[in-house]
């Protein structure tokens, strides 16, 4: 196996095991923050972000200690009078379960129909390199919106 499928596969355990699987929250690492991580062997993997409905926020991948992989992102309500921040967590949870569980990857092409709204996430690259934006459509609009990018990290 090479290393980006190393990394690859652990993105996917840590984001499985974090936000979507209902992990257990850190202490802050930074006045304010929201964090989330996990951790195996030589790899470890945070999720720190700010706010609420609209939120702000950064994964990062350490291996042996160094910084490997990293993914920004801004996410906000749009509409608010369509969806709100529960029924947007829920509808975002239960699509990127499927992803990562079922079809075993972290980065878009995903429509994922809930009854709260149609989640599509949309992303171009890999691990290596990606940028994406995930949306929620209520009543034919888009209700959510999320821009994402990242990929490896270098000295």
């Amino acid at each position: 196996m090479r290393d980006i499928d190393h990394l690859t596969a652990f993105i996917l355990e840590a984001k499985a095991k974090t936000y979507v699987g209902g992990g257990t929250a850190l202490p802050s690492c930074r006045r304010g923050s929201r964090d989330i991580g996990h951790g195996r062997g030589q790899w470890s993997y945070l999720d720190s972000y700010f706010g609420g409905t609209d939120f702000a926020g950064q994964e990062v991948v350490w291996n042996t200690g160094t910084p490997v992989w990293v993914m920004n992102y801004f996410g906000r309500i749009i509409l608010p009078d369509l969806i709100d921040s529960h029924c947007a967590g829920t509808v975002i949870q239960a699509a990127l379960a499927t992803m990562y569980s079922q079809e075993g990857r972290f980065l878009g092409g995903m429509r994922y129909d809930h009854g709260y709204g149609l989640y599509v996430d949309e992303s171009e690259g890999d691990a290596r390199h990606f940028r994406g934006r995930e949306v929620i459509i209520v009543d034919g609009q888009e209700a959510y919106e999320l821009d994402y990018r990242g990929g490896l990290i270098r000295p």
